[in-house]
């Protein structure tokens, strides 16, 4: 049965009908993210049988943070049921497990440009470029149901370009209509930076690297976070109300509390809360 991406809770993974793809066809190295070395299309040791992750609950306490951040939007299930028919990759050919790692990235980019797509196409301020975008969505949502050989031949950063110019647009037409001086730091180096109540209200933060910054009580109000790195960045009490662009991921990988208030596309993680 054919999967259609028609709105953001579509969009997220649901590791229930994936054949575990993140955990194999991914790679990762030791670090502050994760405990050990792992090549791409090498299970990870705590791979299941039943494609479950061993530790799930324990994540974070045994070194695997890099894990719990992480989210497909989607496209594991929609490699493993649709493009792939729900054969298992453990199952198949070598022919075809290649095929499927080499598909599942490119899924996994298709379906963050829907994401963003889908949220543009709720912003009334981007209504000019309302049919630009939804061209676009049903292109990207096209190029998704392609067959495994297409995906792989398919050239995602040039797609990706061409979406990207919209999302930008769309961000000019937002942030227009936000008071005050538009403030620019897209793809600026704020790692670490002390901006604790800062006035960020309609800020350009795209690609932005606020990895460990202090942004307590910061106002970030119809800014824009698409793509901005928010490791470790302290987001307690921070009033992210209207900012777009904004993933799970990225929030998962901030630190924040009850207080930090949010878009309504995002939730908060549970770490935040949990004390872990």
């Amino acid at each position: 049965m054919r999967e259609k991406a028609t709105d953001q809770a579509e969009l997220r993974g649901d590791c229930g009908r994936c054949f575990g793809l993140c955990c194999v066809a991914l790679p990762f190295s030791r670090s502050a993210d994760f405990a050990i070395d792992k090549d791409a299309g090498k299970p990870c040791p705590n791979l299941q049988g039943d494609h479950r992750c061993g530790i799930h609950a324990r994540l974070r306490q045994s070194g695997f943070t890099g894990c719990t951040v992480y989210d497909c939007f989607g496209a594991g299930q929609k490699v493993s049921q649709v493009t792939f028919g729900g054969r298992d990759w453990r199952t198949g050919p070598p022919e075809r497990t290649r095929r499927v790692f080499d598909v599942f990235p490119v899924v996994r980019q298709l379906h963050e440009l829907l994401w963003y797509l889908t949220e543009a196409l709720t912003l009334p301020a981007a209504r000019p470029v309302h049919v630009d975008l939804r061209r676009a969505l049903t292109d990207t949502e096209r190029l998704t149901d392609g067959s495994p050989d297409e995906l792989a031949a398919l050239d995602v950063a040039e797609h990706r370009q061409r979406v990207n110019a919209l999302l930008l647009r769309t961000s000019e037409l937002v942030r227009a209509g936000k008071r005050g001086k538009k403030k620019n730091r897209r793809n600026a180096d704020l790692m670490g930076a002390r901006l604790k109540g800062a006035d960020l209200s309609g800020a350009d933060l795209r690609g932005a690297y606020l990895i460990a910054a202090d942004l307590t009580g910061a106002d970030l109000r119809g800014a824009d976070l698409i793509g901005a790195d928010l490791r470790d960045a302290d987001l307690t009490d921070a009033d992210l109300t209207g900012a777009f662009f904004l993933t799970q991921p990225q929030l998962t990988a901030a630190r924040g509390s009850s207080g930090t208030r949010l878009p309504g596309s995002v939730t908060h993680p549970v770490h935040w809360t949990a004390g872990l």
